[in-house]
């Protein structure tokens, strides 16, 4: 009982996490080099954070789908 609890929290941790990292991702895009949260991230460089992002939201989503 308690490993499916822990296993719904890092599920849950990480689906935030991920769909926190896609925003940044998405703002960081739209910015085009212009400083977000003190860095200056390209076009190019904002595709590894939503890749990152997506990573993370699948595995959360994952995890608490199997409990």
């Amino acid at each position: 009982m308690q490993d499916n609890n822990l296993r719904k929290f890092f599920g849950s941790l990480l689906l935030i996490l991920g769909v926190v990292v896609i925003l940044f991702a998405c703002v960081a895009y739209l910015r085009d080099g212009k400083p977000v949260l003190g860095m200056s991230v390209t076009h190019w460089e904002s595709v590894v954070p939503f890749l990152v992002g997506l990573v993370f939201l699948g595995f959360g989503a994952g995890m608490i789908n199997r409990t």
